[in-house]
């Protein structure tokens, strides 16, 4: 089963988040952001993976996929 596009802008975004800090977070703004980019921070939100629809921090679901999308990302880009 491939990757959507909205799964793929997800997994964009959470490759933003900071991994070393559950101190830090980022901010979508619907004013500046691709429409993409917006909808991805709602549908993380609507998940559980984050913790506000516009950003905000990674909940531990959030962090635990941060982590697999860090994984995978090392795993395709390792040649």
């Amino acid at each position: 089963m491939p990757f959507s596009a909205d799964h793929l802008a997800e997994l964009n975004l959470l490759a933003q988040f900071p991994s070393s800090s559950t101190q830090e977070g980022i901010k979508v703004h619907a004013h500046s952001a691709s429409a993409e980019t917006v909808r991805a921070a709602e549908n993380l939100f609507a998940r559980g993976l984050i913790s506000q629809k516009d950003g905000g921090y990674l909940t531990p679901l959030g962090a635990e996929a941060v982590e697999l999308t860090q994984k995978l990302h090392a795993i395709f880009s390792n040649q």
